[in-house]
């Protein structure tokens, strides 16, 4: 993910081979290109519930794009050569190969499979057809109230130059999924922010108010759309994406076009007529001026809010760290908090909300851009989760930083069960080890956060390290993320941070 290459996994057989699934299931919504190999029994002992025996291949269809059995050896090559390219192809998603061991011993005369390799259920269109071209151009051009919606195929194609170039040409401004960060640039003038559950209320309500929708490779997800009969009621719709079970699939559309959506940049481009839609842009930056939750980031409190932790974070890394985050409040908070300027610059899980993701992803991050500061951002419920890996970072001198916002709770689901469910805090709050003792017993250096002013220079003192470092934050216990779409509420209905005189803007 962090390369843009296609990422490889290898397991025993049984439970080395499960535990790849949620990984798997993780890469098959994200569209991130894996091939994973796994062991098996020998082939005479399949289907006899021998020991570590699991059908991993047929467990695996339903979070992969293709799964295979190899059962002669003289088929390994071309298999594994074919496997790359199901993985890269079209929309990229997971592979995995089940080996036997009987036929991992074989020994045989390698010879490489020069032939390029066919998938006939991969066709995808190469370009887009005129007339969808034209239609959409027409409706962008007649369009009074566009909005552009950025999503992860724009990293995925490469296209970002083109969208930036389509939104200048006809002043249309963007919004973004969570995994379309850094698709625009943050300070790019038509940015409005991310979109969605706990997007910004200028994006939200631009989208409910939009007389044309432009959805360059996102899918129209629940977290994206709030209610779905109540989503951009009045607005045209053109869905761009180069996986067509994703057209019209959530929301009916106007125009569909299925191919690489930087070819349909390419193409459209030269059709966009150039205009300013000031009046559009005038109302949208009165939206952006209502202050909905940033003013906690502009005072100095007595107490560390997560929200001021990655803004610091953001000022003292100057914009240019990989963040890696795990799932939950502080997700959405670095999404909100922390701007990337660039694409690539943000890696999380979106789609299945893994939690455990971050350490683990940062390792592999870390060995293919070496060069550059990493960043994990994790709560206290997910570090848990894979807190071992830490072993593996000091065993890999990984050159990351780790940032445990600890706020006591599994704060996300906290979050809900105080708005939703008159406060009844069933399991969410959770015990806590001794981070920095934790830090010391695997080996690395640990420090503890308790107040805003000391962030700045820990954060130099983390930055002058090499290899793992953690830092833990102790951040107040029951603050929320905001703006907050509830689940089925139109995307406009937004909760709004309650007001409160300390954290009214400077």
């Amino acid at each position: 993910r962090a390369s843009g290459k296609v990422g490889v996994a290898m397991a025993t057989s049984g439970p080395g081979a499960t535990n790849m699934v949620t990984g798997l299931a993780t890469a098959k919504l994200d569209s991130i290109p894996i091939v994973c190999i796994t062991g098996q029994v020998p082939r005479a002992a399949i289907g006899s519930d021998a020991f570590q025996e699991v059908d991993i291949s047929g467990t695996v269809l339903p979070v992969t794009k293709y799964s295979y059995l190899v059962m002669d050896i003289n088929n390994l090559a071309s298999t594994i050569k074919e496997a790359f390219a199901v993985a890269r192809s079209g929309r990229p998603g997971p592979v995995l190969i089940d080996i036997p061991k009987d036929v991992q011993n074989d020994t045989i005369e390698f010879v490489y499979p020069d032939e390029p390799v066919r998938l006939p259920g991969n066709n995808h269109p190469i370009e887009a057809s005129e007339k969808h071209i034209q239609n959409a151009a027409d409706l962008i051009n007649n369009a009074k109230k566009p909005v552009i919606l950025a999503g992860h195929g724009i990293l995925l194609s490469g296209a970002s130059q083109e969208i930036i170039k389509l939104a200048e040409t006809a002043s249309i401004p963007i919004g973004w999924t969570l995994l379309g960060a850094g698709s625009v640039p943050a300070s790019h003038p038509l940015n409005m922010g991310m979109m969605g559950m706990h997007g910004e209320f200028a994006v939200n309500n631009a989208i409910q108010d939009a007389d044309l929708l432009i959805a360059c490779g996102m899918r129209f997800d629940d977290r994206v759309t709030g209610n779905i009969k109540t989503y951009s009621p009045d607005s045209k719709k053109i869905h761009i994406d180069i996986d067509p079970s994703e057209i019209n699939k959530n929301v009916p559309v106007d125009v569909g076009i299925s191919c690489d959506l930087r070819t349909a940049m390419t193409q459209l481009l030269p059709h966009i007529s150039r205009k300013q839609n000031k009046e559009w842009l005038k109302t949208i930056s009165g939206w952006q001026s209502e202050s909905l939750g940033r003013d906690i980031i502009n005072v100095q409190t007595d107490t560390l809010y997560g929200a001021q932790v990655i803004r610091d974070i953001w000022k003292e890394t100057n914009g240019d760290a990989l963040i890696v985050t795990d799932v939950g409040q502080h997700q959405m908070l670095e999404a909100q908090y922390y701007d990337h300027e660039e694409p690539n610059t943000l890696l999380t899980s979106g789609g299945l909300g893994t939690m455990g993701y971050s350490l683990p992803a940062a390792i592999g991050a870390s060995f293919s851009r070496q060069n550059k500061d990493i960043w994990v951002i994790v709560g206290d419920g997910s570090i848990q989760m894979t807190i071992t890996e830490l072993a593996t970072a000091v065993q890999e001198n990984a050159n990351i930083k780790i940032a445990i916002i600890n706020n006591g709770y599994l704060g996300m689901v906290r979050q809900w069960q105080q708005l939703f469910y008159d406060a009844r805090y069933a399991e969410t709050p959770i015990s806590s080890p001794d981070y920095l003792k934790i830090a010391e017993a695997y080996g690395l250096p640990g420090y503890r956060v308790n107040k805003r002013k000391e962030i700045p220079g820990v954060i130099q003192k983390v930055k002058k390290s090499k290899g793992p470092v953690l830092v833990e934050f102790v951040v107040e216990q029951h603050d929320m993320v905001y703006p907050m779409v509830p689940a089925g509420a139109a995307l406009n209905a937004m909760i709004s941070r309650p007001k409160n005189k300390q954290f009214q803007e400077a």
